[in-house]
């Protein structure tokens, strides 16, 4: 069967592949502890579960959606009003999304063509470099690095990459690193983009789950709306991840071309989804500071329990991830590493050379277990060699 150029770009996800490895060693009748997929165990609040379910049940609500609904178009302005203090026309300045992965899947169909560049950090979530690649852009990675408290370097850019970039993509608080961005590092941003002319996509997925200070939005800094957009997600704030929603907010150009493109895709989002979406950044927000706090636990109870046996591992300051540098005697060999984890002790979690190869050495932990699955997986991992000094 033929099979397109494009597919030669894509091996198995690693998370199908890890997926793979759980199912086997389940039938095997053997136990897992899955530290691997950020799958947030963390239920919506009440209120939002009432609304789908009562909008669920009306049959007005099985028409195709097209566009988005007034009310949720007046909600997510005021929610960036309320949160971020950042003023935007609901209705030429957001569009929703199928979920961030959809947006970043397609976004560069939009914004290039064959053989631009767009500028990407390593290591990144892979859809950051899978949805350029798909567009057929040629992709510059831009270095995370632990001695730069994984900020994006802009003086290390190549000059000439620079100039030929269409666009950058940046996330902060940072999957998989953990790390968070201050006020001069997004002045800075806006002006590199500004003079190469660069248009920004500032992923901001996990501006709630911050463990230090109060999460910022790109665009309530200066002069970012002129170069750039943001998407956001309820998947992790609001415990919605399997009902996809998400939203690209700021420059109207942008907006335009986005809308455009998924009027040719999709046919919108399932209504009921929509209202509980309402629902969710109108209602009251004290499940925002009950989950960020879930988090924070976890995040502490995990570090305490994974010290005691050994593996000391640097505090992260946001998102719902641990990103872990392995022991010393692997000699960086993160993959080898995952499999003795896994093969010993069942805890699985993600090889860092998976983000891109920056984040080899590294290996990433997803905050979705209770304090029992990481006692127990504490236990387990100290039962093993895998973390005894040379």
């Amino acid at each position: 069967m033929y099979k397109s150029n494009r597919m030669n770009l894509f091996g198995e996800s690693i998370f199908t592949t890890l997926a793979h490895m759980r199912t086997k060693r389940l039938k095997e009748g053997k136990e897992v502890i899955d530290l691997s997929i950020g799958a947030p165990n963390i239920p919506p609040h009440q209120a939002i579960l009432d609304t789908l379910s009562k909008e669920a049940s009306n049959p007005q609500n099985y028409i195709y959606a097209i566009t988005d609904l007034p009310e949720l178009q007046d909600a997510v302005q005021q929610w960036y009003k309320r949160r971020y203090h950042v003023d935007i026309d609901g209705k030429s300045e957001m569009t929703s999304l199928l979920g961030s992965q959809e947006g970043l899947s397609h976004l560069a169909m939009t914004l290039v063509d064959d053989g631009d560049v767009i500028l990407v950090p390593d290591p990144c979530y892979p859809i950051f470099r899978d949805g350029p690649l798909l567009a057929g852009a040629k992709v510059v990675y831009m270095p995370l690095l632990k001695e730069n408290d994984y900020l994006i370097d802009f003086d290390a850019i190549n000059p000439d990459d620079a100039k030929k970039a269409k666009l950058m993509i940046v996330s902060y608080p940072n999957n998989p690193t953990c790390a968070i961005a201050n006020e001069d590092f997004y002045h800075k941003l806006i002006a590199f983009a500004k003079k190469y002319d660069i248009l920004v996509l500032h992923d901001n997925a996990y501006s709630e789950l911050l463990f230090e200070g109060v999460g910022h939005s790109f665009l309530e800094y200066e002069g970012a709306k002129d170069i750039g957009i943001e998407f956001n997600s309820l998947s992790k704030t609001y415990g919605m991840a399997g009902a996809r929603v998400g939203f690209a907010i700021g420059n109207a150009e942008i907006i335009s071309l986005i809308k455009t493109l998924k009027s040719n895709l999709d046919y919108g989002m399932f209504i009921p989804i929509q209202k509980a979406a309402v629902t969710a950044i109108t209602s009251d927000q004290t499940c925002v500071e009950t989950t960020r706090e879930a988090y924070r636990h976890r995040r502490d109870f995990l570090l305490e329990r994974f010290k005691e046996i050994g593996w000391d591992i640097d505090v992260p300051k946001g998102s719902m991830f641990v990103w872990a540098k392995i022991p010393d005697h692997y000699h960086q060999d993160d993959e080898q590493f995952t499999y003795d984890l896994f093969n010993k002790t069942g805890v699985l979690v993600v090889p860092g050379s998976a983000f891109g190869k920056h984040g080899k050495g590294f290996v990433r932990m997803a905050l979705v277990q209770n304090d029992d699955c990481i006692a127990h997986a504490s236990e387990l991992m100290g039962q093993t060699d895998l973390f005894k000094k040379a």
